[in-house]
């Protein structure tokens, strides 16, 4: 598996979903091998699930104040908080490779256990909880969502390590479906940082998806197919605030 390095110009939260999904895309159309990417946004934003409620999931009141931009992403699950002290992961896996990741149990099993390794090199008691959850303390530090397409699965997620916690509180409203260790307590009581060095948690990701070849993109070079794929799907679908609301 390949790891991506970025370089240039950073990505807007817009062109940074965008990528995600030109990755998966060329890598479905065999032009490009599966790889991952560790990455952080620029500012904080709101990502909702493909199918999340526009009205149900987020104070929009709050982010309008607060100059936070809503937008949806192409994987399932409910909304997430990004941003500053927020360290982001997106793996793409070949399906042909890895044919029973077709099941969504046993990818959410391959991919999080790998996740959940790389944490405990820093924190042994790192825990999975729910259904992709992770956790410390009995508190959410990581959500994920995943698609599954003709020959690959893309897997992403989050993981707070230094992320403003009552930002995130505020930023989303009642969450739709709460596991069952949640226990009914709210954002506030139920996020929490991990104490991790983002730089090292990037270095055991890697290791445990065997991303060992880098590959560098400069983010302003039209004629890397990820970064052309990339502004077509802007173009296409996230600069579209129709795709972002739909729901």
């Amino acid at each position: 598996m390949i790891r991506l390095c970025l370089t240039g110009p950073p990505l807007c939260p817009r062109g940074q979903l965008a990528m995600d999904e030109a990755v998966l895309n060329l890598a479905d159309a065999s032009r490009h091998p599966p790889a991952l990417r560790t990455w952080q946004f620029d500012r904080p934003v709101v990502v909702l699930g493909r199918s999340s409620k526009w009205a149900v999931e987020v104070d929009h009141g709050y982010c309008d104040r607060q100059n936070i931009p809503v937008l949806r992403r192409v994987t399932g699950g409910a909304s997430v908080v990004g941003g500053a002290g927020c360290l982001m992961y997106s793996v793409v896996i070949s399906l042909e490779e890895h044919p029973h990741l077709r099941h969504v149990d046993a990818a959410h099993e391959y991919v999080i256990r790998r996740v959940l390794t790389a944490v405990q090199r820093q924190q042994p008691d790192a825990q999975w909880q729910g259904i992709c959850d992770l956790t410390w303390q009995n508190k959410k530090f990581s959500g994920n969502s995943l698609r599954i397409t003709r020959g690959h699965l893309l897997y992403h997620g989050t993981i707070l390590h230094a992320a403003d916690l009552d930002q995130i509180a505020s930023c989303l409203a009642v969450a739709p479906r709460q596991p069952e260790y949640r226990q009914g307590r709210r954002h506030r009581q139920f996020i929490t940082n991990v104490p991790c060095e983002p730089s090292r948690l990037a270095e055991d990701l890697a290791n445990e998806f065997s991303a060992h070849q880098s590959l560098t993109i400069a983010t302003d070079d039209s004629s890397d197919p990820r970064v052309a794929m990339t502004d077509q799907l802007r173009r296409k679908r996230y600069d579209s605030d129709a795709w972002h609301q739909r729901h």
